[in-house]
């Protein structure tokens, strides 16, 4: 749901990234607050509760350009990975125009990806929305670890509708701006339609 501004002009858009605990949810987004230049970026807003984290920050990537004269500024969200956070999961994907699902690579996780994706779509039907119809972008996270599932695997058993499938390694950068990136052109695509 996609929030205009007509007094500056903006076109606020809501990307969450959703995925298992301890996935890289969280270091996609401080990479990305870190590389972003302070002018064009707001707070990094960190919520935390006993075992895990939120975080929340908006940015207005100057590069992406304008849509019908509006600027467009990102506001980029996690969710809690824990299922016990199942509520501000719900509450979090509220408004959401576009999902990023981080996939956790290692063998040993698997189970746990499955488990968060299958919560995402309940969650998102919960909200009213139709994954199928919605931006959506599958990155497969931790790809330099020794145990991680072959991408072709991964991506037979996680994707859900042909949407880009990114690998990265959060931790040092890699693949976290091309997960942006395809996530955004979706987000603004879909704009451009209405």
């Amino acid at each position: 749901m996609t929030f205009i501004n007509y007094a500056s002009r903006e076109i606020n858009c809501k990307i969450v990234y959703y995925g298992p605990g301890l996935c890289g949810k969280t270091t996609n987004l401080q990479h990305i607050f870190e590389a972003t230049a302070p002018q064009a970026r707001g707070k990094l807003i960190s919520l935390a509760t006993e075992t895990d984290r939120t975080l929340f920050f908006d940015f207005m990537p100057l590069e992406l350009g304008t849509v019908r004269g509006f600027k467009t500024r990102f506001h980029l969200y996690t969710v809690p990975g824990q299922v016990f956070y199942d509520a501000s999961r719900k509450l979090i994907l509220k408004g959401v125009d576009g999902v990023v699902f981080v996939a956790d690579s290692q063998e040993e996780r698997m189970d746990a990806n499955v488990e968060s994706l299958y919560n995402l779509e309940e969650n998102l039907q919960a909200q009213g929305y139709d994954l199928m119809k919605l931006p959506y972008v599958l990155q497969l996270n931790k790809r330099d670890l020794p145990n991680v599932v072959p991408v072709a695997e991964l991506t037979a058993e996680l994707g859900r509708k042909q949407e880009p499938v990114v690998e990265a390694v959060a931790s040092t950068g890699a693949g976290v701006f091309d997960t942006l990136k395809a996530v955004a052109k979706q987000v603004l695509t879909e704009l451009r339609k209405s």
